[in-house]
């Protein structure tokens, strides 16, 4: 198995990092805005959003899972994995544009649901966003230390060592700043680069004959290009699991609160687009090494890239191939560092600790400790080795507990900080039951477990069409799809746990939500969430010498 020598890998990884250090050094201001070092002060306009927002979401996980998808499902596989990411991309946009409707200033949705409900719902989902940006920078340290694993003499941990100081350095001054304008570069270079990559690494492992021979050695399930086990697996699990990552992952929502307004759509769409081109293909890498009869190495699904570019590619496209896979995780990376530092200054500090008399000099030095700690947290996790797949279809339908209280309560004027909190409660309860088996999924348990699944499967295609088309049509597609599901799911998902735990996260949460919200008799306005969320810089401005805030508190 070929590898890059130890003076190219370094070589390498100096050239692309210190590249990437002096890009961002151009854009470091000599008075820093706290504002600008999380959302880039809201004006950033379509080119840069657009390419940042698809970089963002094609990252190191996109390129392993898509291929061990492709690996493990045949020929759906990556289609399971890419088409419902990038459909999901452009479900979640109707539901931003009304986030950023409401608070045109705000840093995170966390902060958004305080303004809208209160301190325990805001902890409830800056916590589980912490968690989700933490999990996420680890799986980027994690396919780092994999491939440097198999392409390099180094070890896992020179590469998750070299990967985590690498991408701290840069991001460290500039913040979100920094992790847009790189993201502009990687992106670029990453999609040249798999344009490449991909018929190369087809044609060098046989081409179209490829596919005759390579028939015949898998089963009829992965060589069926609609399975239902690539779909009930695969396909379904991460339907649900993609719609909770855009109320779980800080990272879309700081992008969403840092793009123009009127650039929302146009950025979404092209990310859609980009996003599925993308991960489609490189999921067919996953593909191609099923039908040669690849072994990924230890049995760890995330050597499946490496492997197959060592053995298909020459040695210049290898050293592409690692700058492409270094430069993808590593602008995934850089937003997690900045999700995460914008998290702990403004819902942490900012909003709580500091009582909305936060200081910006403050602010900026807990942001770089934040960066510091959570990369140091990240590497320490990485060394453990998870599965990157399996990770993100846990987190996503953890995450599922939160879609309809968060989504609903930014329409319904009903819901209150009790429905919030009890439903995300509820729904992550029933989400533990369901998925790790607690209790025997039979008899009364699996009925019910797989009514309150038939239900989150009615709220996810609630949703999405009445993000597009409005009240009436969400609630009468959520009551066809339940009406037509139930049949189906009764007796059959218990089987499934990876599904109906996603599942019953929704439905548990929607019906704890409704059921506590008709009791509420209470009307929201939504025109405070605007005033109650501001600026920071601006709240400093305004804020006397002595006495209270000038700056309305909740």
């Amino acid at each position: 198995m070929f590898q890059l020598s130890a003076t190219t890998t370094v070589l390498l990884l100096v050239g692309f990092y210190g590249v990437t250090f002096l890009l961002t050094r151009t854009i470091r201001e000599k008075k820093e805005n706290v504002d600008g070092f999380m959302v880039s002060n809201s004006a950033i306009g379509f080119g840069i959003s657009a390419t940042s927002m698809t970089a963002t979401w094609v990252w190191a996980a996109s390129f392993y899972a898509s291929a061990s998808s492709g690996y493990t499902y045949g020929l759906s596989g990556p289609i399971h994995y890419g088409l419902w990411g990038a459909l999901m991309i452009l479900c979640i946009y109707p539901f931003g544009r009304r986030f950023r409707e409401l608070a045109p200033r705000a840093h995170t949705l966390a902060e958004l649901m305080r303004a809208r409900h209160g301190k325990s719902s805001q902890l409830i989902l800056a916590f589980s966003n912490i968690a989700g940006s933490l999990i996420s920078l680890t799986a980027n340290f994690t396919a780092a230390g994999a491939l440097v694993e198999i392409l390099t003499p180094f070890n896992f941990m020179h590469g998750v060592l070299a990967v985590a100081v690498g991408v701290l350095v840069y991001t460290l001054w500039s913040g979100f700043r920094a992790s847009v304008l790189t993201d502009y570069a990687q992106l670029v270079a990453m999609m040249l680069a798999a344009a490449i990559i991909i018929p190369m690494v087809f044609f060098a492992a046989g081409g179209p004959s490829l596919i005759d021979e390579g028939m015949l050695k898998i089963t009829d399930e992965q060589a069926d290009f609609f399975s239902g086990t690539a779909f009930l697996e695969q396909g379904a699990p991460y339907l649900a699991a993609v719609l909770a990552y855009a109320v779980g992952n800080q990272t879309i929502a700081q992008r969403l609160f840092a793009v123009r307004q009127d650039k929302i759509k146009a950025t979404f769409i092209t990310a859609t687009l980009g996003y599925g081109g993308t991960v489609i293909g490189l999921g067919m890498i996953g593909l191609v090494a099923l039908m040669v009869g690849l072994q990924p190495m230890d049995g760890d699904m995330n050597n499946i890239i490496p492997q197959m570019a060592s053995d298909y590619l020459p040695a210049f496209m290898i050293g592409v191939l690692f700058i492409m896979v270094i430069g993808s995780l590593s602008s995934t990376a850089d937003a997690d560092l900045a999700a995460l530092s914008s998290l702990v200054m403004t819902d942490i500090y900012g909003r709580n600790l500091a009582r909305n008399k936060a200081k910006p000099e403050t602010m900026l030095l807990i942001g770089r400790m934040t960066m510091v700690g959570a990369t140091a947290i990240g590497v320490m996790i990485a060394m453990t080795k998870f599965d990157i797949l399996d990770l993100l279809v846990f987190m996503g339908g953890l995450w599922g507990a939160l879609v309809f209280p968060v989504i609903v309560s930014c329409f319904w004027d009903r819901i209150n900080n009790l429905a919030f909190t009890m439903s995300a409660i509820v729904g992550v309860g029933f989400f533990v039951v369901a998925r790790f088996e607690l209790l025997e999924l039979t008899g009364v348990v699996g009925f019910v477990m797989e009514i309150a699944a038939a239900i989150g499967a009615a709220v996810v295609f609630g949703l999405m069409a009445f993000g597009f088309l409005g009240k009436r049509v969400g609630l009468g597609v959520a009551g066809i799809a339940f009406v037509v599901l139930t049949p189906f799911v009764i007796g059959f998902l218990r089987d499934y746990p990876t599904l109906l735990g996603a599942l019953v996260a929704y439905g548990a949460s929607t019906v704890t939500c409704v059921l506590i919200t008709m009791r509420n008799t209470e009307r929201f306005d939504f025109a405070l969430i605007a005033e109650r969320v501001t600026a920071f810089q601006e709240e400093a401005r305004q804020r006397p010498e002595h006495g209270d805030d000038a700056v309305p508190a909740r």
